[in-house]
This record gives structure tokens, sequence and C-alpha cells, in this order.
């Protein structure tokens, strides 16, 4: 064969391998982008929440660059709704938000995924032992976790320092001095409060609430080893709610389902309008930047023998989706946006809640905001999450729709705890037999 003939065939031969030299070297191109996990994570929140959220995202990614978290906020109004249907359609997001209430209807789809073994396992960056066994709530179920508290929120009272100090009313920091901060110490400030012009408490309609006063006079609303509702049986449950009725009707407290449209509880304790509020942390960055308030927590009072009886602890999950196609990846994730390393990120400084975890509280008490931020960190000690009500679905709307009626001077105790009762039994015993 002719020299040039060699020469031509070796061209056409070059020219033929380049598409599929370029072909492999792109095919590899992707092989490698398809090693990169895509999950997505979503939740509710404000716009200033969702920043503090995508700070544990990025700290994730950070550590590891072969997952990618994207954040999908969704309205915190309509949540569940939507959560449900992209479960029932199995177009759920990888790993997402609970709350309290809803932990228990979302276990019951069977769509999360088990998260006990891996936590146990090397791959976690949380181990169940190292939260607290009362923030567990309804989010464990026959020993099994299928969501771990993203952090929490104790109940406590914020009262506001420069409005007792100007009536010239005793504080709830000196009664709690003397040991005597309990339901005869808060009628007499809110009596004050009250006769100064101004509101004594503004009170809400949520478990929250209730439970904790009902803890608060050392009663009981379900026996917590079996379930069963006892509030109608237990004499100082029924007494708590007999005291709520006397300082709503007696003007002390104010229910914020009569506030009129557009005034909220923390608006009005910034303006001076009301002596105190109740709530977890969530009040605290807001009430901390306006710079002329003067404000500090206080234990939410004790009518019994104790200095501090347990309080109630809203929170939120994170759960895995069980049918997620990188169902470890999501898990890994769950373990490290709830763990030390992740909640410092998010909690770190003026937060909006505290850790549900043990070993970081420095990042909320090193701050001294308020004065006595240490009340928020015994209050999760002795707290409990909402672990028997919730597994009910339903049941904490029913109560709440009943306890408006008493909030509105309605009804009275005795009713509202009959209406309670009814209703709690026939919910109970339905579920049980389902």
């Amino acid at each position: 064969m002719k020299k040039s003939k060699v020469i031509a065939l070796f061209i056409v031969l070059i020219l033929l391998l380049v598409p599929i030299l370029q072909g492999c070297s792109s095919n590899s191109g992707t092989s490698g982008s398809d090693e990169t996990i895509q999950l997505t994570f979503s939740a509710w929140g404000n716009p200033a929440e969702i920043k503090v959220y995508q700070k544990a995202v990025d700290g994730f990614m950070k550590e590891n660059p072969d997952i990618k978290v994207k954040l999908v906020p969704i309205p915190s109004d309509g949540y569940i709704q939507k959560l449900q249907t992209q479960l029932q359609g199995s177009q759920a997001p990888d790993v997402f938000y609970v709350g309290d209430g809803d932990i228990s209807k979302i276990i019951g789809t069977g769509k999360l995924a088990p998260l006990g073994e891996f936590m146990n396992g090397s791959e976690s960056y949380a181990k169940p032992e190292e939260f607290a066994e009362g923030l567990w709530g309804a989010a464990k179920k026959d020993n099994e976790i299928y969501g771990i508290t993203v952090d929490c929120n104790p109940m406590l009272i914020y009262y506001n320092k420069k409005l007792f100090s100007d009536l010239g009313i005793k504080s709830p920091q000196e009664f709690y001095d003397e040991g005597k901060w309990n339901f005869d110490a808060m009628k007499e400030v809110t009596d004050k409060l009250r006769d100064g012009g101004k509101y004594g408490l503004i009170v809400d309609n949520s478990w929250n609430t209730l439970f904790s006063w009902i803890w608060a006079n050392g009663g009981e609303i379900y026996n917590k080893e079996t379930g069963e509702f006892i509030l109608d049986q237990n004499e100082k449950g029924i007494g708590a709610m007999s005291f709520l009725e006397q300082m709503v009707k007696g003007k002390n407290f104010t229910y914020s389902g009569s506030l009129p449209k557009g005034q909220g509880s923390e608006a009005m304790f910034m303006s001076g309008q009301v002596g105190m509020v109740t709530a977890g942390r969530w009040f605290t960055p807001l009430f901390h930047e306006n710079k002329s308030l003067e404000w500090d927590y206080i234990s939410w009072p004790s009518n019994t023998e104790n200095k501090q009886e347990p309080v109630a602890i809203p929170t939120a999950y994170l759960a895995a989706n069980k049918d997620s196609k990188n169902k470890e990846a999501a898990m890994k994730f769950v373990s490290y946006y709830t763990s030390k390393v992740g909640q410092e990120q998010r909690l770190n400084g003026i937060g909006n809640a505290i850790p549900s975890i043990n070993g970081i509280d420095d990042a909320i008490t090193s701050s001294n905001v308020p004065e006595h931020v240490n009340y928020i960190i015994e209050a999760r000690e002795k707290g409990f999450a909402n672990a028997i009500q919730s597994t009910i679905p339903g049941l904490d709307k029913e109560v709440n729709d009943i306890m408006d009626l008493m909030y509105l001077g309605k009804d009275d105790a005795k009713t509202t705890v009959e209406k309670i009762t009814k209703k709690a039994k026939e919910m109970i015993a339905e579920h049980k037999s389902e």
C-alpha cells in the first residue's frame, strides 16, 4: 500500500474516533454528576427563619460535598395538608418538618423512615441518648423513632420590668426569690396591672398553655403511663381550670382570641399595654431588638410546694421520607440538622428556640438575653412535649375549640371540663378500636 493511502486511512480513522472519544468524555462527566446526590428539604417559616435553616443546610453540604440539599419553604398555612397530599402521591420531599400536633398522623401514613437503627450507627451525627427524654413526644412509637426534635421552646412568661416598676408592683422575680411565685401572686400582680389601666396577661388557646397551667397546679389531664383521660377525676387539674376561668372573668387575663383584629400580644407587650405574655423563646429576638424595652423571663408560677413544675414544650420534628430514592443520605442530613453542630449553627446567639440536644446550652446562656435566660433551660429539663393528646388525630383542635368558649366567657370551667371529657374519651376509644 502506498504511503499516501496509509496516511489517508489513518486520518479517516482519527476522524471516526474523535466523536467516540468525545462521547466517552461526555458520558464520564455525566456519570460524575450522577454521583452527586440531590435531596429536597421542606419546612415552614418566615423569611428570617428560612435563613436560619439554611445555615445548617450549608454546613451539611460543606461537610458532604457529594450531597446537595435544596431547601423548599412551604407556607405554614396549609403545610400539613400539602405534605399529606405529597406523601400520598409519592411526591414528597426527602426530608421535611412535622409539627408536634401532626407527627402522629404522619407516622400513621407509613411514609416515615424509622431512624433508630441509623442514629445508633456510625454515619449518624446525633445519638438518641443525647436528647432529653421528655422531648420525643409522639415522634416515638413502639420504641421506634420517626422524627428528631429540631430544637425546642419550653413555655415561660415574659414580663415588662419597667411597667411593673412604674406602677409600683412587686415583680414576679421578687415573688420567685421568696418562693411565693404561685397562683395567688399571679392574681395579685394582674389585679394591680388591671387596676393600673393595663392588661395583666394575654392567654393563648393552645395545648401548651392549657397543659402548663394544669401541671403548675400539680394536676394532670392524661395518665402518662396508659394515655387514659383523667382530668375529670383529677381535683388539681379541675382546680387549674377554675383558676383560668376566674382570671378571664376578672379581666386579669385577656384571651388573645378576643383582641381586636391586627392587635397581637407581642406588639401590645412592646408598647407597654400588657404586663405579661406567655411564649417560648420565639419572642426573644423581637424583644431584644427593641432597645427601649426592659423585660425578663420568669418561670411559670408553681402552685405546689415545688418551686417549679413541668411546663409544655412545643417543638417540631425533622423526618425522612421512607420512599426517598436517597434514604440513607436523607437520614444522614436529618441527623446533622438536629445534631449539636446543626443546632449550634441555627441557634447560636439570640435565636428563636433553644437546643433539644445536650451539651450546647452555652449557645443560649452566653448571650445573657434576657437576664434570667437560664429559666428556659431549666424549663426544658422538667417539661414535656405533646406526647399523648397529639397521638389522637384531631383531638388537639377539638380541645382548643371547647376551650375557646371558656376563654370567651361563654362556658364555665365545669361545663368545659365536661365537654372535653366527653370528646376526649370518645375519640380515644375510637382511635383504639381502629
